[in-house]
Formats: structure tokens, C-alpha cells, sequence
């Protein structure tokens, strides 16, 4: 089995599923997109939906382990969650389209699934989504120690935040008339004022990646 293959399959799937939507995306579409027969991407996945979950794995995963980085790197929380929100749009096109995907279909990881391959990588999925969750809000609990944010409840400023950027990806159109540039300031804004951060804290340098 190629690995290779395997991540051709991948990246054709996101790019179907972010534009087209995953419902609307037929297995044999993404076969076509990468030269193979339909029954040629059985021996990489099982089905449409486990290349899903890994599609939605490793969207989670990167943004685990980007956030990882930036706010070890960061000698304050503030500093460490404004490089953060700037880094969450710091997107190629390709990622958007894989973040349309982790916003639209995320909901399917609370299915079980009777094949094991794809329960497997539904429950890794899944596990890494909760592990995300709760490094923003052990972060956030440490700002809130250290006076950066409002002092509150942080699993539940964790989610709020979190929501709020997922919101984005609902109507976020890489060619719209709204550019990304504009988006991020406007959600940087918000999730400041969400935290309770001034906004003379936009103008601290950013940690680099």
C-alpha cells in the first residue's frame, strides 16, 4: 500500500468535501480525482467515511500540535495566545477548504461505527478533538493566573472561543468578498473582548512559528 497514494486520496477528498460537500461528493468522484478505479481506494479505506475521520483527524491534530508550539515559544500567556488567533488564519487555501470539513461534519465522530478500522479512526478523532479542548482551556486557566484574561470559568471560554472561530468556516469563501485578512482582525477582536482583553494588546509582537 502506498503511502503516497493514501495521501493523494486524502487531499483529493478534502478538496471534494470542502467544495462540494461530503454528502454530495461521491466515492468514485474522489477515485476519478487520483487516477484509480473505485474499487481501487478500498485498499486505502474503507469507505468514504473513514477517510473522512482521518481527514478530520489530522485537521486536529495539526491544530493541536501548532498550538502546542506557539505557547511553549511564548514568554507570556498573552503573548502566547495572541500568536495563537493570528496563526489560526495563517491558512492556505487547501486548509480552509480542510477546515469546512472539520466544521460541517464534525458531528458524525459522536457515531459509532461497526467496522473497526473506521471505528478506530472515528474514536482517534474524536479523542483528539476532546485533548484540543482541553489544552485551550488548561491555557487558558494558566492566563487566568497570570491576570491576561477575564477571570471565569475556562472550559467554558475554551468552547466560546472555539465556537466562535468554527463559526467562521460555516460561510468563509476563499474568493468571497469578505478577505481573510479582514475576518481575522474582526474574530481576534471579538475573542479579545470574549476574554476580556484589551485591545491595546493587539499591537504586542507575535511569537514567531
Amino acid at each position: 500500500m502506498s503511502a503516497t497514494r493514501r495521501t493523494d486520496i486524502v487531499e483529493a477528498a478534502t478538496e471534494r468535501f470542502g467544495r462540494d460537500g461530503y454528502e454530495e461528493t461521491k466515492w468514485a468522484d474522489i477515485a476519478a480525482d487520483v487516477g484509480l478505479g473505485p474499487t481501487a481506494l478500498y485498499h486505502y479505506f474503507e469507505s468514504k467515511q473513514h477517510c473522512l475521520y482521518v481527514i478530520l483527524d489530522q485537521a486536529i491534530d495539526d491544530f493541536r500540535t501548532r498550538f502546542a508550539t506557539l505557547t511553549a515559544q511564548a514568554p507570556t500567556a498573552l503573548d502566547g495566545l495572541l500568536a495563537v488567533l493570528h496563526d489560526c488564519f495563517e491558512l492556505s487555501e487547501r486548509e480552509v477548504l480542510r477546515n469546512r470539513v472539520l466544521v460541517a461534519e464534525q458531528g458524525l465522530l459522536s457515531n459509532r461505527s461497526t467496522s473497526p478500522r473506521e471505528e478506530e479512526a472515528r474514536r482517534a478523532a474524536r479523542d483528539r478533538t476532546r485533548d484540543l479542548e482541553f489544552a485551550w482551556a488548561s491555557f487558558l486557566a494558566k492566563a487566568m493566573r497570570e491576570s491576561a484574561v477575564i477571570e471565569t470559568d475556562p472550559r467554558l471560554l475554551a468552547r466560546a472561543v472555539l465556537g466562535l472561530y468554527n463559526s467562521v468556516w460555516h460561510w468563509y469563501r476563499p474568493n468571497g468578498l469578505v478577505g481573510l485578512d479582514q475576518v481575522r482582525e474582526f474574530f481576534i477582536a471579538r475573542a479579545l473582548a470574549m476574554m476580556g482583553v484589551s485591545p491595546d494588546a493587539t499591537a504586542r509582537p507575535r511569537i514567531a512559528a
